[in-house]
């Protein structure tokens, strides 16, 4: 039994909560709509990314039996730092692509993402000196990893509005707020990009 899929209702959600799991080859993710009050309600999204892959393609399911697909999204390159990531349905309609900013990302994490129809959106790390901070970190030889994880976040810009952010909840798990303030965007396009701000950060 193939589970529905409405899209009417997903669109209809301004708040989702993404929880990551890490396992030995495979990250998941479990995507819930919020429940009205700050809290993990309903599940509506399934995700399985798995490590070490020389070309991306991470697929949205409406469950975890993955029985339905909402979406997914597909490197166009090969190991490529600045490659762009295309979100489709599951009939190959394109919902939008996203793809990093190699060379603004230098600084200070930065991503592009477009929605048929609409202006560009930069989904760009909400504070410099925590980005400054990291980059230093990385290059100093001898003090090996970061004692603690850091609490990272990222706003969707366009035209100088915040239409959307994507902020971590927690400090030692994966744990994210993702919030919408822009109707018309596309939630299974936001959420394929929620996923790739962690999966793919690093890369």
């Amino acid at each position: 039994m193939r589970v529905r899929v409405n899209i009417q209702e997903l669109q209809a959600q301004q708040q989702f909560h993404v929880h990551q799991k890490v396992t030995m080859m495979v990250n998941r993710y479990r995507i819930f709509a919020d429940d009205g009050a700050g809290q993990p309600g309903a599940l509506v999204a399934f995700v399985e990314q798995k490590r070490m892959t020389f070309k991306e393609h991470v697929t949205l399911y409406a469950d975890e039996d993955k029985r339905s697909v909402l979406a997914s999204f597909k490197a166009r390159k090969v190991i490529d730092l600045a490659s762009a990531y295309d979100v489709v349905t599951p009939d190959g309609q394109q919902v939008g692509v996203f793809g990093k900013k190699f060379g603004k990302s230098l600084l200070r994490s930065t991503w592009q993402f477009d929605q048929p129809g609409q202006p560009s959106i930069s989904i760009t790390e909400r504070s410099m000196g925590l980005a400054l901070f990291r980059r230093v970190w990385d290059v100093i030889p001898w003090v090996g990893d970061l004692p603690f994880p850091l609490k990272y976040h990222f706003d969707f810009v366009r035209d100088g509005a915040t239409l959307g952010t994507v902020d971590k909840k927690t400090r030692f798990r994966d744990h994210y707020l993702v919030r919408i303030e822009d109707g018309s965007l596309d939630r299974r396009l936001v959420l394929a990009q929620a996923v790739a701000l962690d999966a793919l950060q690093s890369r």
